[in-house]
């Protein structure tokens, strides 16, 4: 690809990880901000009466204002980092179209960036987790992120290289057994976080953890669908069409 396609690939990206963080932004409002409220109201019911801490934002501007700003950046930067990434893939991972890249690269993003780590440090709603501990529960989990990613990066690699001897399927098959068998000794050696309150609501913990899920997949598939389909009007633009009776009879 010369520059100038990545370039309108690259705001394209963009533009679709905008649209998809609208659609998050929704299911985020909707699914995820009530089970955030219960847990404050938690919180704030096993507070003792005399800890008193000063409101710098308020609730109601966190759940409006600052979601949406926080769900929108989130989605317009990962939008550009996956349509660069879209120009490296496209054409190196298989004879597919861009609409198919699209959904196949923001399916493997959803599973690598989000879901992976996910299952091992899943996402706690407030009034979970240990003040001192964030810094290390932070830093555990993004490591995850960035392990999954390599992984999944190395499994494609070793795919590709695989298909040559073995064939498309069994390299597939080899691959992801791979991916699987190294993700699973991280599982196995990383440290366990367990840091939720025993009275804490278990229905409570499941419909955060289930909405949090929902809006990445929201994202994701959003940003695949759209971007697909912008990717392909670039790439692959349909012909103009001649109106009939416009051509004129050779002499």
């Amino acid at each position: 690809m010369n520059s100038a396609t990545v370039r309108n690939l690259l705001v394209r990206g963009m533009l679709a990880g905008l649209a998809a963080g609208l659609l998050a932004l929704v299911v985020a409002y909707f699914l995820g901000e009530p089970s955030v409220d219960s847990a404050i109201g938690f919180e704030e019911a096993h507070a003792h009466a005399h800890e008193h801490e000063v409101e710098l934002v308020s609730r109601s501007l966190q759940s409006t204002a600052g979601l949406a700003t926080g769900v929108l950046i989130y989605g317009v930067s990962f939008g550009g980092i996956a349509a660069l990434a879209f120009c490296f893939a496209l054409g190196r991972v298989g004879r597919f179209s861009p609409r198919a890249t699209a959904l196949l690269l923001s399916g493997t993003a959803l599973l690598a960036v989000y879901v992976v780590p996910f299952l091992k440090y899943p996402a706690n709603p407030p009034s979970v987790g240990d003040p001192d501990t964030i810094g290390k529960r932070t830093t555990l989990y993004f490591l995850m992120m960035v392990l999954s990613v390599l992984l999944a990066v190395a499994a494609v690699i070793a795919g590709k290289r695989l298909a040559p001897r073995l064939g498309t399927w069994y390299a597939t098959v080899v691959a992801v057994l791979g991916f699987i068998a190294v993700i699973g000794l991280a599982y196995a050696f990383l440290p366990v976080v367990n840091e939720v309150p025993a009275d804490f609501p278990a229905t409570l913990l499941w419909r955060f953890r289930l909405s949090a899920l929902a809006m990445q997949a929201t994202l994701w598939a959003g940003f695949g669908l759209v971007f697909g389909e912008l990717a392909e009007r670039l790439l692959h633009p349909k012909p103009a069409s001649v109106p009939s009776g416009s051509a004129v009879a050779a002499p």
